[in-house]
């Protein structure tokens, strides 16, 4: 009796420490990418500033706005392919070996320098939409992203088989989005928006099921370098997922100036 006492005690410190660990592990991934968020804002909104100018030049954006040089290399110069592709060929070829080869250290590095890259791009939300619309749709957006991840959090449903599918989706809404900028369908683009924001939506569940998942299948191993690096993988992937929701609920929401 005395042995399966025994036994029973290690078994529940056990649990009581791998349920600790998972709080500081998805504290840690839910801190990662609200500083990526913090980031990406920062980047946007600071580019938008160094883009815009109310000095008349052959670069008219509106009424009174116009671009300055900066604004005219980053957004109708052919480096904007660059800045436009440059993010989804990182998560495709790069973020993958980073993971593999790179330390704890540097994988958030890369995801923080991602999501500059990131704000860059975006720079245009600043241009179009108001800032009222913008704050509007982030507040909506992150009612949605807490509501859906808490559900992966909590739920016991296995998420893994939509999880698949939903990958499949991002996979030709990433095609339907290339086919439409040679296209400018707006009937198109609406359809994007409306799948796109219901696929991020499942995907913020089911990542946060899977990061979850994941960490209590390793934490046993005690290599505290490869949970770190699982973290920052972790926040990459909720990072993706509500900035897409995000984009594509401004395109509803937003109001243009």
């Amino acid at each position: 009796m005395a042995e399966l006492n025994t036994i029973r005690t290690a078994s529940q410190t056990q649990a009581a420490q791998i349920d600790a660990g998972l709080r500081a592990h998805m504290n840690k991934v839910y801190g990662t990418m609200s500083v990526g968020m913090l980031i990406t804002a920062l980047a946007a909104w600071a580019i938008a500033g160094l883009s815009i100018t109310t000095v008349p030049n052959e670069f008219q954006i509106g009424a009174d706005k116009y671009l300055t040089s900066l604004g005219y290399t980053l957004f109708v110069s052919p480096l904007k392919w660059v800045i436009m592709f440059s993010p989804l060929a990182f998560i495709f070829f790069g973020w993958g070996a980073l993971m593999r080869r790179g330390s704890a250290a540097t994988v958030q590095l890369g995801f923080f320098v991602f999501a500059a890259v990131i704000g860059i791009s975006m720079g245009t939300i600043f241009m179009i939409y108001t800032p009222y619309s913008i704050a509007q749709t982030f507040i909506v957006t992150s009612i949605a992203f807490a509501g859906l991840s808490l559900w992966g959090y909590t739920t016991k449903k296995n998420l893994s088989g939509m999880g698949t599918f939903l990958m499949m989706g991002v996979i030709g809404l990433i095609i339907a989005m290339v086919i439409n900028i040679f296209l400018q369908s707006p009937a198109m683009m609406y359809a994007i928006s409306m799948i796109g924001i219901l696929i991020f939506a499942g995907l913020t569940a089911y990542y946060t099921q899977d990061i979850k998942n994941t960490y209590i299948m390793h934490a046993s191993h005690g290599d505290q370098e490869w949970l770190d690096k699982a973290a920052y993988d972790g926040a990459l992937s909720l990072y993706i997922a509500f900035l897409n929701m995000f984009q594509f609920l401004l395109m509803f929401m937003g109001q243009q100036e």
